[in-house]
């Protein structure tokens, strides 16, 4: 029987690396050629080329936030969009601890043998705050990292989770412009980066664990209504019986949800991330499901409905920046806040008074 590691008491979950003395740079050379920019024609040129580093260098484009950064990608972006919308988009989310990024590993290698190209990217909301992310260590997929034909991208830090997802959404079009056929989208499963990816991705994919006793305690509805699967990681050794037992408890409770609007029953589906156990079986279920929504024209009725729901997202948040970036605005705020905590104003008089000073501003009244 197998017996998996992470149940060791003595297994800490790291690799640590000999560390290496940093070495300049020798060849100033080589230090000009990292900084060159292509024109918009080379970027174009490169990425349907499938040319790594013009995608590498047109994604960071994409996540800046200088505004002649941003002019340059959404060109483009407009350029590349003919050749964009011919991969399978898989978001994929989990608790903490669950194993996503191993699965990620192992998924992604058994893609990748088959002969797909595979782009992986990540929506973490904190990153700005933390000034760290997930996936910025590519440690963390050893075998995936090394393959010429995955592409690992850490999220971008934009301060705001609509800034992230846009972002994402942005980059995925630019990797399946570059060849790219499957798409991951992992999120560090809190708060609202799931309902982020679940605007992007074709097919939502919930990792769950066995064993411990409350596998549907603290799992918010609303996640498990959006997954068109749930998978239980690490269902190897002496914890298949546990695996099992909880893929039963959460069959059960999806008999509970309302039908999903495509017409699609999610399965409930056990694997080892570890060992690569069950994993052909999931990415047949997706494939299955990939048949089910084309037939049905639900593939392509999404598709149109997320490019809609992005393009008043992106006005949403660029109203946003220009009310609260507003100096006028910013001037009133401190006052007013006052004035409602001192139950002097109610909070809807005051969003009223910080309105109308922000739409004298829109129409040049002082």
């Amino acid at each position: 029987m197998l017996h998996h590691p992470e149940n060791d008491p003595s297994y800490l979950g790291l690799k640590v690396n000999q560390g290496v003395d940093k070495k300049p740079m020798v060849n100033p050379h080589l230090r000009r050629i990292a900084r060159r920019r292509y024109s918009v024609d080379e970027f174009v040129a490169g990425i349907l080329a499938s040319d790594i580093t013009c995608l590498s260098q047109a994604v960071t484009l994409v996540e800046s936030n200088l505004p002649e950064h941003q002019v340059i990608a959404q060109e483009i972006i407009e350029r590349c969009l003919p050749h964009t919308g011919r991969s399978i988009r898989v978001g994929i989310t989990g608790v903490p601890g669950a194993g996503k990024s191993t699965s990620i590993d192992t998924f992604g290698m058994h893609l990748v043998k088959q002969g797909r190209k595979l782009a992986v990217l990540a929506i973490d909301p904190s990153s700005e705050r933390t000034k760290g992310s997930i996936l910025g260590d590519k440690t963390r997929m050893e075998a995936l990292s090394r393959e010429k034909n995955a592409f690992i991208r850490p999220s971008p830090s934009a301060g705001s989770l609509g800034g992230v997802a846009r972002k994402t959404r942005e980059t995925i079009m630019l990797c399946e412009a570059a060849g790219f056929d499957t798409i991951f989208v992992e999120t560090v499963g809190v708060g609202q980066s799931e309902t982020a990816v679940h605007s992007m991705v074709d097919f939502f994919l919930l990792i769950q664990l066995a064993g411990t006793g409350d596998e549907l305690q603290g799992i918010k509805r609303g996640i498990m209504e959006m997954a068109d699967a749930i998978v239980i990681n690490k269902a190897d050794g002496d914890n298949i019986d546990k695996a099992n037992l909880a893929a039963t408890h959460f069959r059960n409770a999806l008999h509970l949800f309302p039908p999903t609007e495509s017409g699609w029953k999610p399965k409930v589906l056990t694997y080892s991330g570890f060992y690569g156990l069950g994993i052909k079986e999931i990415w047949d279920m997706v494939d299955e499901y990939r048949h089910f929504a084309m037939d049905s024209g639900y593939f392509v009725e999404k598709r149109q409905r997320q490019a809609k729901w992005w393009m008043y997202e992106t006005v949403n948040e660029a109203l946003h920046r220009s009310f609260y970036g507003n100096p006028i605005v910013s001037s009133l705020r401190p006052e007013i806040e006052e004035q409602i905590l001192r139950d002097q104003i109610s909070s809807f008089v005051g969003a009223q008074k910080l309105l109308d000073a922000y739409y004298d501003t829109l129409k040049g009244k002082p």
